[in-house]
């Protein structure tokens, strides 16, 4: 039985159909067309041997600054459970039907369980404060109904709630999710996600099985884990009924799929299995090109849309011959992103492309130019622009205000040579756009469409009725904070404008503190300590940040340049001090890599303030290069030292430490 991440199409494999991610569809509010999307990507899936799909993503997304926004349908929890549910439908088919898990159907996921969408800060795999029953009213609500349709597997979120980690929280995976909400499907980790328990590294960790979850992702670790599972059963840690129950729940799924039945072929023949043809069929590309059409969110209209018959176009933007960009994450590699070439994408179809295949078709003309040049001016420009692709906690942002400056100085250009606009914005959640919005004629929050952008040309030539109403709240204030619901929001939930309707005219706002590049005064930088600013273990020099000196040894370490960055490593007790010389204040902004998640308390002092960080350095632990703020949120801004303690060994590289003066309010974040 192997399972693979689908989410928005087989987009792993080259060919397939790329499908709108999630934010796009929420915003289509066409539970039917969910659900033929999810029987299209099982067929795919199915084509290539696989039995299982990590999908949907129940995800009730409440901050947009968490980097898997696009991944939630909403942050309304009954239109995510709605649509959840209509996937689970597609992917496996319905309840009682003749092929329910069938041929052309797969095993799906409800994914995570739960909370994961209403971390602190929108930080990915991060803590999720509350009181519990309140939380459940907006988290733990697609999880029955998508339980009801049939969803044979759910997968624990990465996140804790209030402190316990989602993998080892048994009053959670057992007590509510099988007790009361009655699951009896199998319960799978995600990946390396049992190594985040308390007590537990990736290679161990008897905690998880006993609190509910039935399958370990592991992908690496896979032989030292089953080696101590084997023992810990031997020794009586895990009890023999307590892997009796998650072996019997394996089968189960598995008998249901069909996969324990006396004539079970090899997965490449299993139903539609090594059909390839079937991959990116020119039925599911129509199918991906109403959904795109339907996702597509007109928030401004001056009346140049629908794009007027025989009008000579010209399209900018790096994006918009860019299938990649239009795709997002999760697409053919983890990240995806424009480096993957249009070659990459045998039969799909950019933006660009189809907007030149709708001007034709309509008797006018389409030039491309990605920086907006021209020597015969156009009736109307098309400037497509927007967020560039990543995923999980790649995506994490600051704020929601969108900094790039290409599309606003293209709407600008256009708009002092006297061309009519229309924005279109992709992106993975709503943002802080109000100069775009300003500069064009026309915007259209366009999502992460993918793979056919002739469904944006669809709607921007008036072929298709806009039909999009945005399921988020679109941001009015440029504060960085996340709205939900009608407070604070520019466009409200529910908001879309038709073909041919004018809306979306007032002037906005253009302040903005976070678009002003706040002053840094450097302690660390290019591998040196600046004059004035010392380094000390435990009361002994360290010059320059290197050396060993109790319990801390640093030595130089190439992040982007030759030794342009610490390499530190903390014997248990051992403290690191970085001393100012008084002049700069302002929050810390730390470059740092943590190689793995601590194991016992570590504290950060800054002034008279000590902060334990222990749990923000658990989600930090091997996620690569992060950056530390502490700001007046949490510690003392005109405070001269910093101090961080661990009570383990811990490694922590570090590449950069300055003092900023960041907007008011601004969070602590790690």
């Amino acid at each position: 039985m192997w399972g693979t991440d689908a989410v928005h199409g087989h987009t792993n494999v080259i060919g397939a159909t790329i499908f709108p991610h999630n934010i796009g569809l929420g915003a289509t509010h066409d539970a039917d067309l969910v659900r033929r999307i999810g029987h299209a990507t099982a067929i795919e899936i199915e084509a290539t041997g696989i039995d299982w799909n990590f999908s949907p993503t129940v995800a009730v997304a409440q901050d947009d600054r968490w980097g898997r926004t696009y991944e939630s349908y909403s942050e309304d929890p009954q239109l995510v459970a709605e649509l959840g549910a209509a996937l689970v439908e597609g992917l496996q088919g319905a309840k009682g039907d003749a092929d329910h898990l069938g041929n052309g159907r797969v095993i799906a996921t409800a994914k995570h369980f739960f909370g994961d969408g209403g971390t602190t800060l929108g930080i990915d795999t991060g803590d999720v404060h509350g009181d519990i029953e309140e939380l459940k009213k907006i988290h733990a609500v697609p999880y029955p109904v998508a339980i009801a349709a049939g969803a044979q597997v759910v997968m624990a979120s990465f996140n804790s709630i209030n402190g316990e980690k989602m993998h080892g929280y048994e009053a959670m995976l057992t007590g509510y999710l099988r007790d009361e909400m009655g699951f009896d499907g199998l319960v799978v980790g995600d990946w390396n996600g049992h190594g985040q328990v308390r007590g537990c590294t990736v290679s161990n960790c008897p905690q998880s099985l006993k609190a509910g979850l039935d399958i370990y992702m592991v992908p690496d670790d896979w032989k030292a884990l089953l080696e101590n599972l084997v023992a810990q059963v031997e020794d009586g840690t895990i009890p023999m009924a307590t892997l009796d129950r998650a072996v019997t729940r394996v089968l189960r799924v598995k008998q249901r799929a069909g996969l324990l039945d006396a004539d079970v072929r090899k997965p490449s023949e299993r139903g539609v299995g090594g059909n390839l043809a079937l991959l990116g069929s020119p039925e599911h590309r129509a199918l991906a090109r109403e959904a795109v059409a339907k996702s597509q969110v007109i928030l401004k209209n001056s009346g140049v849309l629908p794009v007027k018959a025989g009008a000579k176009v010209l399209v900018a933007g790096a994006a918009a011959d860019s299938i990649a960009q239009a795709a997002g994450g999760w697409t053919l590699t983890w990240q995806g992103g424009r480096e993957l070439g249009n070659e990459m994408f045998p039969g799909a179809t950019s933006i660009w492309s189809g907007i030149e295949a709708a001007s034709r078709a309509s008797g006018g003309e389409a030039m491309l130019s990605p920086d907006g040049s021209f020597t015969e001016k156009p009736d109307v420009a098309i400037v497509v622009f927007g967020e560039d692709a990543y995923a999980e906690f790649y995506g994490d942002r600051k704020n929601t205000v969108f900094r790039d400056a290409e599309g606003l100085d293209l709407l600008k250009q256009f708009k002092a040579k006297g061309v009519p606009t229309v924005a279109v914005f992709l992106s993975g959640r709503p943002l802080w756009v109000n100069r775009e919005l300003n500069a064009a004629d026309a915007f259209v929050a366009s999502w992460l469409p993918g793979g056919e952008g002739a469904g944006v040309a669809d709607v921007l030539f008036g072929q298709h009725e806009a039909s999009g109403r945005l399921s988020f709240s679109w941001p009015a204030a440029c504060n960085g904070h996340p709205v939900n619901g009608p407070e604070g929001a520019l466009f409200g939930r529910g908001y879309g404008l038709a073909t041919g309707q004018v809306g979306g005219m007032a002037t906005l706002s253009e302040v903005c503190d976070f678009l002003v590049e706040a002053p840094a005064s450097d302690w660390f930088a290019t591998g040196r300590l600046s004059p004035g600013i010392t380094a000390t273990a435990g009361g002994a020099a360290l010059p320059n940040l290197r050396g060993e000196a109790n319990g801390i040894a640093a030595k130089g370490l190439d992040r982007t340049r030759q030794e342009d960055a610490r390499a530190i490593t903390f014997a248990p007790g051992a403290s690191l001090t970085l001393t100012g010389d008084g002049k700069a204040k302002g929050a810390f902004v730390v470059q740092y890599d943590l190689a793995a998640s601590p194991t016992a308390p570590v504290t950060i002092k800054v002034g008279d303030t000590v902060l334990d960080v222990t749990a923000n350095f658990a989600v930090s632990g091997g996620k690569g290069w992060r950056e530390m703020v502490l700001t007046g949120a949490c510690v003392p801004e005109d405070a001269n030292s910093l101090t961080i303690t661990s009570d383990g060994p811990i490694a922590l590289s570090v590449s950069g430490v300055a003092r900023s003066q960041l907007p008011q309010g601004t969070d602590c974040s790690f």
